[in-house]
C-alpha cells in the first residue's frame, strides 16, 4: 500500500499575489505537484465534461477508429502507447483523445471532432473546457514567474505564451485487474513540457514518486480534492529553472474501477528559446543545460521515447 500524500493547495483567485507566488515556489521545489482551486472551471461543468468524455469512449470501436489520431489529434486506442517501455510489453491499458490548439488558427483545422449527430454538444463542451484551462494556465504562469523573482508578464515577454503549444487530452482507463499483478494504467513518467493541469473524476490511481533518482522508488497516492485541478511541472520547466523546480515522476495504477481524467498541456511555441532563468543561476550554480528551442527539445525527447515515429507535437501524461 502506498502512503497518501497531502499536496499544497494554491488559490488562483487570491488577491495576495506575492504570498501565493511564494506558496507556488515551495510547492514546485518540494513536490513538483500541487492542487489549484478557484481556477474558473466549476464542478458542475467538470461533471459535464466527464459525462461527455464517457459518451465518446463508450462508442463502438469503429466509430472511434474513424477518428484515429492524425497530427496528434484524435483517438488513440488501448495499448497503443507505453510511457515506460519495461513496464508492459503490450502497452498501457488506456485510451485517449487529443484536441490541439484552438488559439493558433493556423493549426485548428487539424483537430478531429465526432459528428454532431453522433455526440450532440460534444465539440462545444470540449472547446469551452480548452479555453477555460488555457486562461487558468496563463494565470498560473504569471504566478510561476513571480515565484522565480521574475516579472509577472515574463513568459509573455519571451514569447512563451504567444500561440503556445496547448493540447487537451481526454483519458479513459478501463481499470481491469489481473490476479497477482500490479498494473499501471499509465506507466511511470514525467511530463516533457512546461506545466500540466489535470482533472480527475474522483477514482483513485494517481501516484507520484518525489525522488525519481532514489532506489527503490517510493510511491505515494495523490487523493482527489473536489473541484481542484492537479498541477505538475514538466521537464522543460525543470530545465528552465536549472533544476530548482522539479519534474516529478508519476503513474496511474489500476484499481479495478473505470477512471476518467483530462489533462491540459501548456507548452511554449516551438520557436521559444529555453535558457536558464537569470534568477536560477549564479557563479556558484551555473546553468546545467545549454539554450535550446522548445520544439527541438520536445521533439528530441519524443524521438528518444518513440524511436522511429516522426516528430510529435504534444505531451503525454495522466
Amino acid at each position: 500500500m502506498a502512503a497518501t500524500l497531502s499536496l499544497p493547495i494554491i488559490d488562483l483567485s487570491s488577491p495576495h499575489r506575492l504570498s501565493t507566488a511564494d506558496s507556488v515556489r515551495q510547492a514546485c521545489v518540494e513536490y513538483g505537484f500541487f492542487y489549484l482551486v478557484n481556477h474558473g472551471v466549476d464542478t458542475q461543468f467538470l461533471r459535464k465534461v466527464f459525462h461527455q468524455s464517457a459518451h465518446f469512449f463508450s462508442l463502438p470501436l469503429q466509430h472511434k477508429i474513424d477518428l484515429a489520431r492524425k497530427e496528434y489529434r484524435g483517438y488513440t486506442p488501448l495499448y497503443a502507447e507505453t510511457l515506460h517501455p519495461t513496464s508492459l510489453s503490450k502497452g498501457d491499458p488506456k485510451e485517449s483523445y487529443y484536441i490541439g490548439s484552438l488559439e493558433d488558427t493556423s493549426v485548428t483545422h487539424l483537430n478531429q471532432w465526432p459528428s454532431e449527430e453522433l455526440l450532440p454538444n460534444w465539440k462545444p463542451t470540449m472547446e469551452s473546457l480548452f479555453w477555460k484551462l488555457l486562461a487558468a494556465g496563463k494565470n498560473l504562469l504569471s504566478l510561476i514567474a513571480m515565484s522565480l523573482n521574475l516579472d509577472e508578464d515574463y513568459f509573455e515577454k519571451i514569447g512563451a505564451l504567444n500561440k503556445p503549444a496547448a493540447f487537451l487530452r481526454l483519458l479513459h482507463y478501463p481499470g481491469e485487474l489481473v490476479s497477482g499483478e500490479q498494473i499501471c494504467g499509465a506507466s511511470p513518467h514525467s511530463d516533457y513540457g512546461m506545466v500540466t493541469l489535470l482533472m480527475t473524476d474522483g477514482v483513485p490511481g494517481l501516484q507520484i514518486c518525489k525522488d525519481k533518482f532514489k532506489e527503490p522508488q517510493v510511491w505515494e497516492d495523490v487523493y482527489h480534492v473536489e473541484g481542484a485541478l492537479i498541477v505538475n511541472i514538466g521537464d522543460l520547466l525543470e530545465r528552465w529553472t536549472n533544476c530548482l523546480y522539479r519534474s516529478t515522476l508519476h503513474r496511474v495504477m489500476s484499481t479495478g474501477k473505470e477512471r476518467y481524467s483530462a489533462a491540459f498541456f501548456l507548452d511554449p511555441p516551438s520557436d521559444c528559446l529555453v535558457e536558464c532563468f537569470e534568477s536560477c543561476c549564479s557563479e556558484s550554480s551555473p546553468p546545467r543545460f545549454p539554450p535550446i528551442r522548445s520544439g527541438d527539445y520536445l521533439n528530441e525527447r519524443f524521438r528518444l521515447t518513440y524511436g522511429s515515429e516522426r516528430e510529435l507535437k504534444c505531451s503525454i501524461s495522466t
